[in-house]
């Protein structure tokens, strides 16, 4: 990670949010600004690879700026105090990565933020606990069922590998990994990455370590 980009409005905790950014990532160049308008404004001619996003900013929700697609080509981290099941899923079906508590322990946030950049999705203990829930009260729909090779497949991506790299495991194609992912996410009616690691461990097939 080369360039950051922390939205964030309370002056104490973006310099928190900017110290455990730099700690993650010690050669990172973070940028910080306060508001929508701001943040619309820089990323005219700023790309961060990575982005702690604020949710409740002076000028509105920061999910604002992720279904705007102002942020399409970076990896988007909420950072935020709200730990309710709302939240959570809107910001993931809006396109975050990764959910993230500002109240986490100092080690717990960089251990998580080091894991993004290796593809592991980053989200709060907490957050993880309730998703394993609310995937758990699904009682009105019958399990999905999964062949053996798309299981193999979501583990393996919620292990945090990347589609090529899962297709030199197997010893398929990269176009037969993504036509298994894609039947996967259908099957769990899943969008992302942070989503396939919960059904994974809520199904067994990796470790409730992974965050």
């Amino acid at each position: 990670m080369k360039l950051g980009l922390i939205i964030e409005d309370i002056p104490k905790v973006a310099a928190v949010m900017d110290a455990r950014l730099k700690q993650a990532f010690p050669d990172i160049q973070a940028v910080t600004t306060s508001s929508l308008a701001s943040a619309r404004k820089l990323l005219h001619t700023y790309e961060p690879q990575i982005a702690l996003l604020d949710l409740g900013l002076p000028d509105g929700e920061g999910i604002a700026l992720l279904r705007e697609n102002l942020l399409a080509k970076t990896m988007v981290i909420v950072t935020t105090i709200f730990d309710d099941d709302e939240h959570l899923f809107d910001a993931l079906r809006a396109g975050a990565q990764g959910y993230l508590l500002k109240d986490e322990p100092d080690l717990e946030f960089i251990d998580a933020l080091r894991g993004a950049a290796g593809g592991r999705p980053p989200l709060s203990a907490r957050m993880a606990r309730k998703m394993i829930a609310f995937f758990d009260l699904r009682t009105h729909e019958r399990e999905p069922r999964l062949s053996a090779r798309e299981q193999e497949v979501l583990s393996l991506i919620a292990r945090g590998y990347s589609v090529r790299k899962v297709s030199e495991m197997l010893g398929v194609t990269p176009n037969t990994t993504s036509g298994y992912l894609k039947n996967v996410y259908q099957k769990l009616q899943i969008n992302s990455r942070a989503e396939a690691a919960l059904e994974a461990m809520r199904r067994g097939l990796v470790s409730p370590s992974i965050k």
